[in-house]
């Protein structure tokens, strides 16, 4: 059983930059929009799709234990773009581009090994209320699916005193949550392969680079 985490943040609030501290052989990353790095270096592995089939392969196969798909967001906004332009039934459209995130998410947790975590990375938005969420295809679209729901992380990037920050627990107006002792501060470094270690020591997963026993 495969693990999804939802990683939550404005544009400049640090998603990508989060992933500077993995190793080029310890991250495979599918980069959605074909987004240089916000840093120096690279990954051994890295695809630039919004398909959803294309990115199960691609995760089914790898063999890195990390994968982050930056940006998921992006993947429902080509879904309605492609939609738009192939015409067609619009509520049938909305139906497809709520059905498909979920069905991912359902993937990756039924049908990966459960050393491999799955970081979905999107952009944050404000509801009617002030509360802080994951930006989707609009209300047809939240009306299907609660898309924090599905994730029992979900981690929020944060500029606070003139630091890039995870924000771990929820502060009253946004989704933010974790398991209860797995992160001991409210905030922590923007460094996206110590969230890895520490959700590894908490699920009792082998790490990054740990060699298989034989």
């Amino acid at each position: 059983m495969g693990l999804p985490v939802l990683i939550l943040g404005k544009s400049g609030a640090g998603k990508s930059t989060s992933l500077r501290n993995f190793k080029p052989d310890e991250l495979a990353l599918i980069n959605v929009m074909s987004k240089p790095l916000p840093f120096k270096g690279k990954f051994d592995s890295t695809l630039s799709t919004t398909n959803y089939d294309e990115v199960k392969k691609a995760i089914f196969s790898t063999e890195k234990k990390a994968i982050v798909i930056d940006d998921f967001g992006y993947m429902m906004t080509n879904h309605l773009m492609r939609g738009k332009d192939a015409g067609g039934n619009k509520f049938d459209l909305y139906d497809d581009i709520a059905s498909e995130p979920w069905k991912l998410i359902e993937w990756i947790r039924k049908k990966l090994p459960e050393d491999k975590i799955v970081y979905l990375m999107m952009h944050e938005a404000e509801n009617d209320f002030g509360g802080i969420k994951p930006k989707t295809i609009g209300k047809m679209t939240d009306d299907k699916i609660c898309l924090e729901g599905l994730f029992t992380i979900v981690l929020r990037c944060v500029f606070e005193d003139e630091k890039h920050l995870f924000q771990t627990h929820m502060r009253g107006n946004d989704v933010t949550k974790s398991p209860m002792g797995m992160f001991e501060q409210d905030t922590m470094d923007n460094d996206l392969r110590l969230v890895d270690e520490r959700i590894r020591d908490y699920y009792s997963l082998p790490k990054l680079g740990a060699k298989e026993a034989k």
